[in-house]
């Protein structure tokens, strides 16, 4: 296992990261996963044992069960606290009060307080916004955000499924105001879904932001369950979550050119899947999760797997995002100033 420096802190973070998203099963998030809590503790065991030192969760994973499990797990394995990298995030509903979903200072506080008590920590490493939220100013969020931090109930703040502006919007707020900046970006990226590099990942470069993909197989479309002729079985998440949206006719024009490079390698295609994100430069982590151990130990797998630059080529060109304005525009003018 490989560790990357987050953004521009000086922390150490496994190059991939375990999703609990899976864990519980309550709620709308039956259909995502129901895992109870032994299973979840051989999946927490089986991650830290490949060197995976960071967990990522959320507060409305299974209305908060998500949480409380991946706190469990961690005192039951007997885990030192301070050795995890635990994040987590804010902005979801978590009850029918007119208050109690957004970015509000309000909603956060309270939030982050029940987010310590789910885990049984004292502190939270990695505190996202899980959204935007247009009702709140930005301003509102970000001081208390930056409240959480100066308190130690949070050591760093990160965002998640930000459009470009809103991102850079924060981070120029949070470096002319002194307050806390989001270190990390979490997004969805992979090989079948690449928009993220039209504005977001050019910006991640450029301000030093860190990033953590989220569902790296497409919703398990990469999985090598799934082809032109292949529906998935019966049980699979795609079939009972269509999610997150994905050009299907375009993933499987991919899928036909995976599949042999990943037989010649003597991989999975999931395998291949996050290998591809792993050699991306503005990658940080990438957020894997399972249902069972064997899917887990397919994945982490993931981290041994080596493409050459004409696999990688291969890859690239059958994946390539259509160009668009002003991208092509820029990548036109941009000729003659080139380093």
């Amino acid at each position: 296992m490989k560790y990357k420096i987050l953004g521009n802190t000086g922390l150490k973070v496994s190059e991939l990261c375990l999703g609990t998203m899976t864990f519980g099963g309550k709620g709308y998030w039956t259909a995502i996963g129901q895992v109870p809590q032994e299973p979840v503790d051989e999946l927490v065991k089986r991650s830290v044992d490949a060197g995976i030192n960071f967990i990522d969760t959320a507060n409305v994973y299974s209305e908060g069960l998500s949480e409380e499990m991946t706190g469990k797990a961690i005192r039951n394995l007997g885990l030192k606290r301070d050795d995890l990298v635990i994040a987590t995030k804010v902005r979801g509903k978590m009850d029918e009060g007119p208050n109690s979903a957004g970015l509000t200072r309000k909603h956060i506080m309270q939030q982050a307080e029940e987010s310590l008590k789910r885990l049984n920590v004292d502190y939270i490493d990695l505190y996202q916004i899980h959204g935007y939220d247009p009702l709140t100013p930005l301003e509102e969020t970000l001081w208390a955000l930056d409240d959480l931090v100066k308190s130690g109930k949070v050591r760093y703040i990160g965002c998640s499924n930000l459009a470009a502006w809103q991102l850079m919007k924060a981070l120029s707020y949070s470096t002319y105001n002194k307050v806390a900046k989001f270190v990390s970006l979490q997004a969805y990226y992979t090989i079948a879904g690449r928009d993220l590099e039209r504005e977001l990942v050019p910006l991640l470069n450029d301000q030093g932001v860190g990033l953590m993909v989220w569902s790296p197989l497409a919703g398990g479309l990469l999985s090598g369950k799934y082809g032109r002729n292949m529906q998935g079985p019966e049980d699979s998440r795609r079939l009972n979550f269509d999610f997150p949206p994905v050009n299907k006719e375009k993933a499987f024009d991919i899928i036909d050119v995976m599949q042999p490079i990943a037989q010649q390698k003597g991989i999975s295609v999931a395998q291949l899947a996050l290998a591809w994100l792993l050699h991306q430069p503005a990658v940080t982590s990438v957020i894997i999760g399972a249902k069972k151990t064997a899917q887990l130990e397919d994945n982490i797998k993931a981290v041994d797997v080596q493409l050459t630059a004409e696999e990688l080529e291969k890859l690239n060109e059958v994946s390539q995002l259509q160009p668009e304005y002003p991208g092509w525009m820029l990548e036109r003018q941009g000729q003659d100033r080139k380093a």
